[in-house]
């Protein structure tokens, strides 16, 4: 199960950032996740509450934007959305599609962070 590491990744690069500003606290992490991306969202979501636990992220959210395949018609001339990624046509003239425009996608595209109060911030 991979989705554990990438948890464990999140994590710490969330957690540097939170030590380089100082002061802060990291209330959720939002990441893209494409269809093709190899990641099952329910075993991230899981892996997140083991990864979390015994670190300043204890209380942060993990919110998942799921991305759909997107290819590129070449007979159409457009990207369109892939019905099925085992059926590589495109959905309106049904020309294969061989070029991939979005899917793929595993990135951290945000952190909501707070500043804390004096009274909040870590000793």
């Amino acid at each position: 199960m991979h989705e554990l590491s990438i948890a464990m990744s999140i994590v710490d690069m969330a957690g540097e950032e939170a030590a380089q500003r100082g002061g802060v606290r990291v209330d959720s992490v939002h990441l893209k996740i494409g269809a093709l991306a190899g990641v099952v969202k329910a075993a991230l979501l899981s892996s997140w509450e083991l990864a979390r636990e015994g670190t300043g992220l204890e209380n942060c959210a993990l919110v998942i934007e799921e991305v759909p395949v997107v290819g590129y018609c070449p007979a159409c001339r457009a990207p369109r959305q892939l019905d099925s990624i085992q059926w590589m046509a495109c959905p309106e003239c049904k020309a294969p599609m061989a070029e991939i425009v979005s899917g793929r996608e595993l990135e951290v595209v945000a952190l909501e962070i707070v500043e804390l109060e004096a009274a909040e911030a870590p000793i």
